[in-house]
């Protein structure tokens, strides 16, 4: 009986270890395969990209003239929108030429809106700081002269 059960066992653990050796190298075959697959064919780039990238895509490319010292709050809010753009700096004029996909336009919409929105929100001019107006009408009150008759009324030495 000892025999016939540790034969058994002994079988078991050779059957599942063929198995097991088997399945591991189908596993492996497969992740080769997949690798190769997706070295052939490279994945698409999405957000901030060469013009070269983006025009390899194949889907149309349009472009928008700008001028904008602070491109990159402009990054900040097409990343936000999921736009997918190439900047390309013009040098002799100083402006900012960005190329995107042409079915990106609506998103690229939006996010010029928020964009300019932002910008002009910077150029807003600033509202004068609570503190030092309150420190300006401290020193008006110091050096405004006193009414000699409110004073007397109080009883109070004229001055």
């Amino acid at each position: 009986m000892q025999d016939e059960v540790r034969d058994k066992s002994v079988a078991l653990v050779i059957r599942v270890g063929k198995t097991g050796g088997r399945l591991t190298a189908d596993l492996l075959k497969w992740a080769m395969r997949r690798y190769l697959a997706q070295s052939k064919n490279p994945s698409i780039h999405h957000g901030k990209q060469t013009v070269k990238q983006l025009v390899g895509q194949g889907q149309g490319v349009q472009n928008i003239e700008i001028t904008g010292k602070n491109i990159k709050s402009f990054e900040h809010v097409a990343r936000k929108y999921g736009v997918d753009f190439a900047l390309k700096k013009d040098p002799a004029q100083g402006k900012y030429l960005v190329f995107f996909k042409a079915r990106d336009a609506d998103a690229l919409n939006a996010a010029f809106a928020e964009y300019t929105a932002k910008t002009l929100r910077r150029r807003a001019p600033e509202k004068p700081s609570l503190r030092q107006e309150l420190a300006r009408f401290k020193e008006m009150v110091r050096n405004e002269e006193r009414d000699a008759a409110k004073n007397r009324d109080k009883g109070a030495v004229e001055r």
